[in-house]
């Protein structure tokens, strides 16, 4: 049962890592390379100009603010170089994100071959966080990029902690619930200390901020709590703290309160814009304004284009510039488009299919590490699937969160592919466990 759990699992993911190649392919490949050309260009111009603005502004900083000024105009500089060295090639997306698949590919098979039962050493866990913590605070001292400090440059690729993040909390929470063992009922070695484990690693993502990855790392928590058996007073107790703390955040954050406010009808007391009720196009007709974020309006459109056959495979129009992050948060919504209905209830079977082997793979472990485990990595790379999903489809605040296996990244690429391996870890280490437990068995009673 447990082979037949990890072989399913294994074409599941094959499945969905093909998929993905296959929409990235024509998310990142626009009809002509003008087009391609044209969108690099005014990206180039936009930098540029942002650079002069800078390097006037250095002109009249003072010497606290030049030092971050001159930081500010040196990531310019290397921007609008990287930018200008990309090949015009409609392929270069897809070609980066096989290289990143492949890579992945290795580490699942590298962390598959690790044995879970190593974490128990609680020094192992507190070292892996301790360097988590490390690299999250370390990503606040580097100049923030679209407004966040998520990223860490490493040269050829940029590094983002917060990915890793999630995994990091679900074994680190999973190592000590386990040990902790029958006091999980207690509130101090059940509730407080996991908790507190949890929120180390929230707040520097929130002071980033990425509020998605944040809300990732704080449920998949929970939930390890959750399985371990914490009670369920200690846990229904810390929902209006993280109401409380996320309605702050909020409110430090106007951007997000104008995602709110554009999402909920019952939230536009948080919008600071002015209302514009109707623009008057005659004396006997108005035309009201559409009050939704532009990329959620454009990829509603593409879902409604696509229609239940979809327009055909590389037939999408709204990747013609008229859908921001088609390759990467937006990249469902082209495949919806092109290919209708039956891309879009294969994803979501697969990514259900995905949620059941972990956890039937998670049911079979012989201990309890090995459960929580598998089961908070299922339950991570299935929530991130279907919040992006929600996003694409308008149901949800747009938010930066990758769609699994299918988005552009190689950072979301490798960290998916990590709790995959740890997955596999779990339901073969696990097997050969019983093994070890039957070949003693028989041992013992040869002995006697």
């Amino acid at each position: 049962m447990r082979k037949s759990a990890l072989f399913l699992l294994g074409l599941v993911v094959t499945a969905l890592v093909a998929l993905g190649l296959v929409v990235l392919l024509s998310a990142s490949q626009p009809f002509s390379r003008r087009v391609l050309d044209d969108r690099k260009g005014r990206i180039v111009q936009q930098l540029q100009n942002d650079l002069r603005h800078c390097r006037l502004q250095l002109q009249r900083a003072t010497p606290e603010e030049a030092e971050a000024r001159e930081a500010e105009i040196n990531e310019l500089e290397r921007k609008i170089s990287t930018l200008k060295s990309m090949p015009s090639s409609p392929f270069f997306f897809w070609k980066k994100q096989v290289i990143y698949c492949l890579v992945g590919v290795v580490i699942a098979v590298i962390v598959a071959r690790f044995d879970y039962h190593l974490w128990r050493d609680w020094n192992l866990a507190k070292v892996l966080f301790i360097v988590e913590l490390a690299l999250l605070l370390a990503c606040l001292c580097f100049p923030p990029v679209k407004g966040s400090r998520r990223w860490i440059p490493l040269g050829i690729v940029d590094l983002q902690p917060s990915e890793f993040a999630k995994m990091v909390v679900v074994i680190v929470v999973s190592v000590w619930m386990d040990k902790a063992g029958w006091r999980v009922e207690l509130f101090r070695r059940g509730a407080l200390i996991p908790g507190l484990l949890i929120v180390a690693l929230v707040v520097p993502i929130l002071l980033e901020p990425d509020l998605g990855s944040s809300a990732v790392v704080l449920i998949a928590g929970g939930v390890v709590m959750f399985l371990a058996g914490t009670r369920w007073r200690y846990l229904f107790s810390a929902i209006p703290i993280g109401l409380l703390a996320f309605t702050l955040v909020v409110f430090a954050l106007p951007n997000r309160r104008e995602r709110l406010a554009s999402q909920y009808e019952c939230l536009r007391f948080l919008s600071t814009k002015p209302k514009i009720e109707q623009v008057a196009s005659d004396s006997s007709a108005a035309a009201k304004v559409d009050s939704q974020p532009y990329q959620k309006t454009q990829s509603r459109k593409a879902i409604q284009n696509g229609g239940i056959w979809g327009v055909g495979l590389y037939n999408s129009m709204q990747k013609e510039l008229y859908l921001p992050e088609n390759h990467t948060d937006f990249v469902f919504a082209i495949g919806a488009e092109e290919l209708g209905v039956p891309l879009s209830a294969g994803v979501c079977l697969l990514f259900f299919a995905f949620l059941g082997l972990s956890v039937c793979i998670a049911r079979k472990s012989e201990d309890r590490l090995g459960r929580f485990i598998a089961t908070g990595m299922g339950f991570i790379v299935t929530f991130q699937a279907f919040f992006n999903l929600g996003v694409v489809c308008g149901c949800m605040p747009t938010k930066g969160m990758a769609l699994p296996f299918f988005s552009y990244g190689g950072t979301n690429m490798i960290s998916t592919f990590i709790a995959v391996g740890t997955i596999f870890s779990v339901g073969i280490h696990s097997g050969q466990d019983k093994k070890r437990q039957l070949a003693a068995k028989v041992v013992m009673r040869s002995v006697r």
